[in-house]
């Protein structure tokens, strides 16, 4: 037992520095990773704040003699950004809804529900992820274009409404009730509906968070689609009329930057507000 107790020490004391080497690689590779986010982001503000002649003597410089809040204010008279956050915030908020509740259903009848050519169903789910996006853009543009919703919301916020991912995330979590529970409230009588409303879904906040938070940030900065179907620019949402101020001959640095952070704003407060949901949605639900 003596010389057992030497070498179960030592063990302990390589498990604690491995630990500890961990903990240090693990430590250094997030504070990378948010500092080549950050920097960006810091220096966008900064080259906002600045007068454009200094920003042309020296674009990178992230010091400025005189500070000043003229970007924002062309910024926000020169452009419909007004129109814009009102678009993207009603496109993502709308998106979000008829997300959570059509793909809650789904998950909910793939989950408890036994219907013939159900796994068929699964499978045509999980193949979906895998689905390149962007191999829809004309197959769905022709569609729109034939049901006369290009340039409205609807073209908008329907395809953003079948979401795999979604699905996928409903189906693995509401797979985890245990179906005594269920088979227990058919026996008192309660309808598929009634267990879906008030057994189900009280007991997947989780995943609805994760969901409509993912599926709110995923549809703010959609870009393509977006770029596609709206035409006029009072409907575009904010990725889409900010690329629009990048074309000119003479580009206003300070504006775009302004405008720029602008556009970030809305979804660092969703993050600060939300942020909680958002870690217990991604733990519960297993999202990476």
């Amino acid at each position: 037992m003596s010389a057992q107790a030497p070498t179960r020490n030592r063990r302990s004391v390589q498990a604690d520095a491995a630990g500890k080497a961990f903990n240090r690689l693990a430590a250094t590779c997030v504070v990378l990773f948010a500092l080549i986010w950050l920097v960006p982001f810091a220096w966008a503000l900064i080259t906002s704040l600045r007068p454009d002649n200094e920003i042309t003597a020296d674009p990178v410089n992230f010091w400025s003699s005189s500070w000043t809040l003229d970007a924002y204010t062309n910024a926000w008279s020169a452009n419909p950004i007004g129109w814009w956050y009102l678009n993207s915030f009603v496109i993502s908020t709308l998106s979000v809804l008829f997300t959570v509740v059509v793909c809650s259903m789904i998950g909910f009848a793939l989950a408890h529900l036994q219907f013939r050519g159900k796994r068929v169903v699964l499978a045509v789910v999980l193949a979906g992820i895998m689905l390149p996006m962007e191999s829809l853009v004309l197959p769905q543009f022709m569609q729109f274009r034939a049901l006369h919703l290009l340039g409205t919301y609807w073209a908008l916020i329907l395809p953003s409404i079948s979401a795999p991912v979604a699905v996928f995330v409903f189906h693995a979590f509401l797979k985890q009730i245990p179906s005594s529970l269920i088979e227990a409230a058919r026996i008192d009588g309660a309808s598929w509906w009634l267990i879906y409303r008030k057994i189900c879904m009280p007991l997947c906040r989780p995943a609805v968070s994760a969901v409509a938070i993912l599926t709110f940030i995923t549809t703010w900065n959609a870009f393509l689609w977006p770029l596609l179907v709206l035409t006029q620019t009072k409907s575009q949402t904010i990725p889409v009329g900010l690329s629009s101020l990048i074309g000119g001959s003479a580009i206003q640095f300070a504006e775009t930057m302004a405008s720029s952070v602008l556009g970030i704003l809305p979804l660092f407060a969703v993050f600060l507000v939300l942020q909680r949901q958002i870690v217990q949605g991604v733990a519960q639900t297993g999202i990476r």
